[in-house]
């Protein structure tokens, strides 16, 4: 039996993406989020968190996103004191990587603030997986005892990655309606749990002017609310 856990990227960025998430839960597959603590829904996304706790919940670490939570930071933000975009991580970054470890832990700090247990941590736009923040995120995997998405070209030392396969082809504008029926087709021989990550919402104003990747985030709720899972698939939780 492979172990399969659905978790949707992006909590608490708008209340369309909250709401999407839930409905996705309650009525689908997804069975745990990561919460991007620096975004306009946060509060939003933690009352309605609290009303469904069948649903893990953990921290998508925010680095390229919005504005930090913490001030004062020099080379991880622009002159509008903005997080850095992704580019500019997967180029060739410089910067004080004291600086994203503080930042980090805010976001954690800011998460376990509300009374709940974080199950796991990612990142907005796998970030972490980054060379030069593998001994960040590794200190606070430990720090906190917590285990990491990883993707297998990824390992990051001092770490357990908490699949031991990660889907991220769940996306885009042609995703197949029948991905979860034929997921088995995906899996790699022998491996006994999987992660697929998602991105389901329901589109509102700030979802919309804020990314490119919208009104598909419609097709992957549609998807994961009319899918049923193949023999041999056992959905599970941390």
């Amino acid at each position: 039996m492979t172990k399969l856990i659905v978790n949707a990227d992006d909590y608490g960025y708008s209340k369309g993406v909250n709401y999407g998430i839930i409905e996705a839960h309650l009525n689908g597959i997804v069975n745990s989020a990561t919460m991007m603590m620096n975004m306009y829904a946060v509060e939003h996304g933690i009352e309605l968190a609290k009303l469904h706790p069948t649903m893990g919940l953990g921290v998508h670490l925010v680095l390229t996103a919005g504005k930090p939570l913490l001030s004062n930071l020099q080379t991880i933000v622009d002159q509008n004191g903005v997080f850095l975009k992704n580019s500019y991580w997967y180029g060739n970054p410089v910067v004080n990587v004291d600086e994203v470890e503080k930042e980090w832990d805010a976001q954690i700090q800011k998460f376990l603030s509300y009374g709940l247990k974080p199950t796991h941590f990612d990142s907005h736009h796998h970030v972490h997986m980054i060379p030069i923040l593998h001994p960040v995120i590794a200190k606070l995997s430990q720090k906190y005892d917590l285990p990491v998405r990883v993707s297998p070209e990824s390992q990051i030392v001092g770490i357990k990655p908490f699949t031991d396969q990660l889907l991220t082809d769940f996306y885009g504008s042609e995703i197949p309606a029948n991905y979860i029926e034929t997921i088995k087709e995906r899996i790699n021989k022998g491996v006994e749990s999987v992660e697929i990550m998602v991105h389901p919402a329901l589109v509102d104003n700030h979802l919309k002017n804020g990314t490119s990747y919208c009104f598909e985030r419609l097709t992957e709720l549609d998807i994961l609310t009319n899918s049923n899972l193949p023999e041999g698939v056992e959905l599970v939780k941390y």
